[in-house]
Protein backbone atom coordinates (compact mmCIF):
# COMPACT_ATOMS: atom_id res chain seq x y z
CA UNK A 1 0.00 0.00 0.00
CA UNK A 2 1.38 3.37 -1.03
CA UNK A 3 2.23 5.63 1.86
CA UNK A 4 1.29 9.27 1.50
CA UNK A 5 0.68 12.46 3.42
CA UNK A 6 -1.84 15.21 2.69
CA UNK A 7 -0.87 18.72 3.71
CA UNK A 8 -2.91 21.89 3.29
CA UNK A 9 -0.87 25.00 2.63
CA UNK A 10 -2.09 28.52 3.21
CA UNK A 11 -0.87 31.54 1.31
CA UNK A 12 -1.19 35.09 2.61
CA UNK A 13 -0.25 38.37 0.95
CA UNK A 14 -1.02 42.07 1.42
CA UNK A 15 -1.19 44.29 -1.63
CA UNK A 16 -1.50 48.04 -2.00
CA UNK A 17 -4.58 49.10 -4.01
CA UNK A 18 -3.80 51.11 -7.13
CA UNK A 19 -7.28 51.23 -8.66
CA UNK A 20 -10.65 52.65 -7.67
CA UNK A 21 -13.84 50.96 -8.81
CA UNK A 22 -16.85 53.25 -8.63
CA UNK A 23 -20.09 51.23 -8.66
CA UNK A 24 -23.09 53.31 -9.66
CA UNK A 25 -26.80 52.50 -9.50
CA UNK A 26 -29.51 54.50 -11.25
CA UNK A 27 -33.14 53.59 -10.56
CA UNK A 28 -36.62 55.08 -10.54
CA UNK A 29 -40.32 54.14 -10.66
CA UNK A 30 -42.67 55.67 -13.26
CA UNK A 31 -46.28 54.93 -14.11
CA UNK A 32 -45.79 54.34 -17.82
CA UNK A 33 -43.44 51.79 -19.31
CA UNK A 34 -42.38 54.16 -22.07
CA UNK A 35 -41.56 56.90 -19.55
CA UNK A 36 -39.53 54.40 -17.54
CA UNK A 37 -37.41 53.41 -20.54
CA UNK A 38 -36.90 57.04 -21.55
CA UNK A 39 -35.91 58.04 -18.00
CA UNK A 40 -33.39 55.22 -17.77
CA UNK A 41 -31.83 56.23 -21.08
CA UNK A 42 -31.70 59.88 -20.02
CA UNK A 43 -30.08 59.08 -16.68
CA UNK A 44 -27.30 57.10 -18.35
CA UNK A 45 -26.64 59.85 -20.89
CA UNK A 46 -26.37 62.29 -17.99
CA UNK A 47 -24.05 59.91 -16.18
CA UNK A 48 -21.76 59.59 -19.18
CA UNK A 49 -21.59 63.39 -19.34
CA UNK A 50 -20.70 63.49 -15.64
CA UNK A 51 -17.89 61.01 -16.24
CA UNK A 52 -16.61 63.07 -19.16
CA UNK A 53 -16.70 66.30 -17.14
CA UNK A 54 -14.67 64.56 -14.45
CA UNK A 55 -11.84 63.99 -16.89
CA UNK A 56 -12.54 60.30 -17.43
CA UNK A 57 -13.48 58.46 -20.61
CA UNK A 58 -17.25 57.81 -20.69
CA UNK A 59 -16.57 54.68 -22.78
CA UNK A 60 -14.98 53.15 -19.68
CA UNK A 61 -18.39 53.17 -17.96
CA UNK A 62 -19.60 49.56 -18.12
CA UNK A 63 -23.04 48.05 -17.43
CA UNK A 64 -23.31 45.02 -15.13
CA UNK A 65 -27.11 44.85 -14.92
CA UNK A 66 -30.14 46.48 -16.52
CA UNK A 67 -33.73 45.54 -15.78
CA UNK A 68 -37.27 46.92 -15.99
CA UNK A 69 -39.98 45.31 -13.89
CA UNK A 70 -43.39 46.05 -12.45
CA UNK A 71 -43.49 47.60 -8.98
CA UNK A 72 -46.29 46.90 -6.48
CA UNK A 73 -47.14 48.12 -3.01
CA UNK A 74 -48.34 45.35 -0.69
CA UNK A 75 -50.79 46.06 2.12
CA UNK A 76 -53.70 44.63 4.12
CA UNK A 77 -57.23 45.99 3.99
CA UNK A 78 -59.85 44.44 6.27
CA UNK A 79 -57.47 41.52 6.81
CA UNK A 80 -57.27 40.98 3.05
CA UNK A 81 -53.89 41.03 1.39
CA UNK A 82 -53.76 43.39 -1.58
CA UNK A 83 -51.23 44.67 -4.08
CA UNK A 84 -51.42 48.08 -5.65
CA UNK A 85 -49.64 48.76 -8.92
CA UNK A 86 -47.08 51.55 -8.51
CA UNK A 87 -45.58 51.60 -11.96
CA UNK A 88 -42.47 50.31 -13.70
CA UNK A 89 -39.08 50.31 -12.04
CA UNK A 90 -35.82 50.36 -13.90
CA UNK A 91 -32.48 49.45 -12.35
CA UNK A 92 -29.22 50.17 -14.10
CA UNK A 93 -26.00 49.11 -12.41
CA UNK A 94 -22.71 50.30 -13.85
CA UNK A 95 -19.09 50.71 -12.86
CA UNK A 96 -15.98 52.57 -13.92
CA UNK A 97 -12.37 51.92 -12.96
CA UNK A 98 -9.78 54.68 -12.63
CA UNK A 99 -6.41 55.18 -10.89
CA UNK A 100 -6.33 55.45 -7.09
CA UNK A 101 -6.27 59.24 -7.04
CA UNK A 102 -8.11 61.27 -4.37
CA UNK A 103 -8.20 64.36 -6.55
CA UNK A 104 -9.81 62.47 -9.41
CA UNK A 105 -12.30 60.82 -7.05
CA UNK A 106 -13.23 64.24 -5.67
CA UNK A 107 -13.92 65.54 -9.17
CA UNK A 108 -16.22 62.62 -9.94
CA UNK A 109 -18.18 63.07 -6.69
CA UNK A 110 -18.45 66.80 -7.32
CA UNK A 111 -19.88 66.28 -10.80
CA UNK A 112 -22.35 63.73 -9.40
CA UNK A 113 -23.50 66.22 -6.75
CA UNK A 114 -24.37 68.81 -9.42
CA UNK A 115 -26.79 66.48 -11.18
CA UNK A 116 -30.50 66.35 -10.35
CA UNK A 117 -30.72 62.59 -10.80
CA UNK A 118 -30.18 60.54 -7.64
CA UNK A 119 -27.41 58.00 -8.01
CA UNK A 120 -26.47 55.42 -5.42
CA UNK A 121 -22.89 54.34 -5.49
CA UNK A 122 -20.17 52.51 -3.63
CA UNK A 123 -16.41 52.91 -3.81
CA UNK A 124 -14.12 49.89 -3.85
CA UNK A 125 -10.34 49.87 -3.88
CA UNK A 126 -8.67 47.13 -5.88
CA UNK A 127 -5.61 46.38 -8.03
CA UNK A 128 -5.12 46.59 -11.76
CA UNK A 129 -3.08 43.41 -12.11
CA UNK A 130 -5.35 40.92 -10.34
CA UNK A 131 -3.86 37.87 -12.08
CA UNK A 132 -0.39 38.61 -10.76
CA UNK A 133 -1.75 38.90 -7.22
CA UNK A 134 -3.63 35.60 -7.54
CA UNK A 135 -0.58 33.80 -8.92
CA UNK A 136 1.62 35.11 -6.12
CA UNK A 137 -0.95 34.00 -3.56
CA UNK A 138 -1.16 30.50 -5.03
CA UNK A 139 2.63 30.17 -5.11
CA UNK A 140 2.76 31.12 -1.42
CA UNK A 141 0.16 28.46 -0.60
CA UNK A 142 2.16 25.76 -2.46
CA UNK A 143 5.39 26.79 -0.71
CA UNK A 144 3.63 26.64 2.65
CA UNK A 145 2.34 23.13 1.92
CA UNK A 146 5.82 21.97 0.93
CA UNK A 147 7.42 23.49 4.03
CA UNK A 148 4.89 21.83 6.32
CA UNK A 149 5.25 18.49 4.52
CA UNK A 150 9.04 18.58 4.90
CA UNK A 151 8.76 19.36 8.63
CA UNK A 152 6.27 16.55 9.18
CA UNK A 153 8.33 14.06 7.17
CA UNK A 154 11.51 14.89 9.08
CA UNK A 155 9.75 14.70 12.44
CA UNK A 156 8.26 11.32 11.48
CA UNK A 157 11.54 9.88 10.25
CA UNK A 158 10.39 9.41 6.66
CA UNK A 159 11.46 10.83 3.31
CA UNK A 160 9.23 13.17 1.35
CA UNK A 161 8.72 11.94 -2.18
CA UNK A 162 7.04 13.30 -5.29
CA UNK A 163 3.63 14.94 -5.47
CA UNK A 164 0.73 12.56 -6.03
CA UNK A 165 -2.06 15.12 -6.44
CA UNK A 166 -2.95 18.76 -5.90
CA UNK A 167 -6.41 19.78 -4.76
CA UNK A 168 -7.32 23.41 -5.45
CA UNK A 169 -10.81 24.86 -5.66
CA UNK A 170 -10.08 27.44 -8.39
CA UNK A 171 -12.75 29.62 -6.81
CA UNK A 172 -12.92 33.30 -7.66
CA UNK A 173 -10.92 35.46 -5.26
CA UNK A 174 -12.33 38.93 -4.72
CA UNK A 175 -9.58 41.52 -4.47
CA UNK A 176 -11.02 44.71 -3.04
CA UNK A 177 -11.61 46.77 0.07
CA UNK A 178 -14.34 49.31 0.72
CA UNK A 179 -13.35 51.80 3.43
CA UNK A 180 -16.13 54.14 2.31
CA UNK A 181 -19.71 53.14 3.18
CA UNK A 182 -22.35 53.12 0.46
CA UNK A 183 -24.15 56.43 0.14
CA UNK A 184 -26.25 58.49 -2.22
CA UNK A 185 -25.44 61.87 -3.67
CA UNK A 186 -27.77 64.15 -5.60
CA UNK A 187 -28.52 67.68 -6.69
CA UNK A 188 -29.97 68.64 -3.29
CA UNK A 189 -26.41 68.77 -1.91
CA UNK A 190 -24.43 71.90 -2.66
CA UNK A 191 -20.69 71.97 -3.32
CA UNK A 192 -19.04 75.13 -4.61
CA UNK A 193 -15.99 73.32 -5.93
CA UNK A 194 -14.56 69.83 -6.18
CA UNK A 195 -14.95 67.63 -3.13
CA UNK A 196 -11.75 67.17 -1.15
CA UNK A 197 -11.10 63.51 -0.44
CA UNK A 198 -8.30 62.48 1.89
CA UNK A 199 -8.30 58.69 2.01
CA UNK A 200 -5.35 56.33 2.22
CA UNK A 201 -6.90 52.93 1.63
CA UNK A 202 -5.36 50.15 3.70
CA UNK A 203 -3.55 47.25 2.05
CA UNK A 204 -5.80 44.43 0.88
CA UNK A 205 -5.22 41.19 2.78
CA UNK A 206 -5.69 38.02 0.75
CA UNK A 207 -5.49 34.35 1.65
CA UNK A 208 -6.02 31.07 -0.16
CA UNK A 209 -5.38 27.37 0.43
CA UNK A 210 -4.19 24.40 -1.57
CA UNK A 211 -4.05 20.74 -0.46
CA UNK A 212 -1.18 18.63 -1.77
CA UNK A 213 -0.75 14.88 -1.37
CA UNK A 214 2.89 13.80 -1.16
CA UNK A 215 4.40 10.32 -1.43
CA UNK A 216 6.45 9.33 1.63
CA UNK A 217 9.00 6.50 2.01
Amino acid sequence: MERKIRVTGKGKISIKPDLIRLNIKASDVLKKYEDCINKSSKSIKELRKIIENSGLNPKDLKTTEFSVDTEYKSYYENDIYKREFQGYKYIHNLYINFPNDNDLLGKVLYELSKNKTDYEFSINYTVKDTESAKNKLLAKAVDDSKTKAEILAKASGVLLGEIISIDYSWGEIEIYSNPIDDFAINGSQSFESKIDIDIEADDIDLSDTVAIVWKIQ
